[in-house]
């Protein structure tokens, strides 16, 4: 059984708009070497090459396209991220000023000037008021603390 040219050629065509389409709803870098990849098989269909050759190239162009500009592109189309306050907090030192217990759902931080709830990042710990904690992440607006021994 032998596939149609045709429906080769509307197969790649498909696919390179698919890859395209999820690149564009990702803004991620995600997918836009295979939808190259899937454009030079489709060129390769147009020209009657048979359906191996259309699939090494789909893979050799996507593989290569892939490592050599992944780093190059990754690094200079995603440059202007920025890091906000959230990424500040974490590793800061402060006093609880509610005592926290996950399983109660309480629980508040002051941490450089805001008031922020506070969890325990263990459920069954429960750390009074008053005591030092470190800020070891962040889970939406929540704190996620552990006790801090001064030394």
């Amino acid at each position: 059984m032998s596939i149609s040219i045709f429906a080769l050629i509307v197969f790649w065509l498909v696919l390179a708009i698919v890859f395209a389409a999820v690149e564009l709803a990702t803004v991620g870098l995600v997918s836009i070497w295979f939808a190259a990849g899937a454009f030079a098989a489709l060129l390769v269909a147009v020209l009657h090459g048979n359906l191996i050759l259309q699939v090494i190239v789909f893979l050799a162009v996507s593989i290569v396209l892939l490592v050599s500009t992944r780093s190059w592109a990754k690094k200079y189309l995603n440059s202007k991220i920025q890091k906000t306050n959230v990424d500040s907090v974490i590793g800061e030192k402060t006093r609880l000023t509610e005592r926290v217990s996950n399983l109660d759902q309480t629980g508040k931080a002051v941490v450089l000037g805001q008031e922020w709830t506070a969890r325990a990042a263990h459920d069954n710990e429960i750390i009074e008021q008053g005591e030092l904690v470190e800020v070891v992440a962040v889970s939406g607006v929540k704190l996620i603390v552990k006790r801090f021994k001064e030394d």
